[in-house]
């Protein structure tokens, strides 16, 4: 469960207090790093959301490798052949 309430607001920038329902273990973690590395909590769950969301928009960019080869102008070897013929091929190669 997530409570949320707009604050003052700063230029464009502002700021939000959220109310986050944590499992206990890892409040405590997140605690215990924020207080070893010196930072706060705010600023520890903030890093946390920053990583997350950065790794999400990375894999939304992701494209496929081109790994095509040979010439895209050449006939295509397999357009003489319907697609009953390759997918009969196919699946008589793997018995």
């Amino acid at each position: 469960m997530i409570w949320l309430a707009r604050t003052q607001r700063y230029g464009q920038h502002g700021t939000i207090k959220v109310t986050i329902v944590v499992h206990d273990e890892l409040l405590l973690r997140a605690k215990r790093y924020a207080r070893e590395s010196g930072q706060s909590l705010r600023s520890v769950v903030e890093e946390g959301l920053r990583r997350v969301l950065a790794v999400s928009a990375a894999a939304r960019e992701y494209r496929l490798p081109d790994l095509s080869y040979g010439n895209p102008s050449d006939e295509d070897p397999l357009g003489v052949h319907s697609w009953e013929d390759l997918s009969e091929m196919i699946y008589e190669a793997g018995r």
